[in-house]
């Protein structure tokens, strides 16, 4: 009875304009590269921070210092490394630190 329908004028207009956003993803042309931005904790200010608390996360070191979590997470992995600070307890990536006492 009712048949195939046939696809509107918008619906034409869409395919076509797909072919030309594949197009410009295939070229690969992108906009200028991201300059890579290094972010240094403090290890002066970093070390008072930890020498004064008992224990301490990545969340509390990064906001005790000012910076992303991700640049007090390697700090603090690199100084347990070091034997600056051990691990002492934490799950999930939410680790708890503490100041080796010398």
């Amino acid at each position: 009875m009712g048949g195939a329908k046939k696809p509107t004028a918008a619906k034409k207009d869409t395919s076509s304009s797909k072919d030309s956003k594949k197009s410009k993803k295939d070229k690969g042309e992108g906009g200028p590269k991201k300059a890579e931005i290094t972010v240094m904790v403090n290890e002066q200010q970093a070390m008072k921070i930890i020498q004064n608390a008992k224990v301490i996360t990545v969340q509390d070191m990064a906001r005790q210092t000012g910076v992303k979590i991700s640049a007090a997470n390697k700090f603090l992995k690199e100084s347990a490394e070091k034997g600056i600070v051990k691990r002492v307890g934490g799950y999930s990536g939410h680790h708890l630190y503490q100041a080796v006492s010398s």
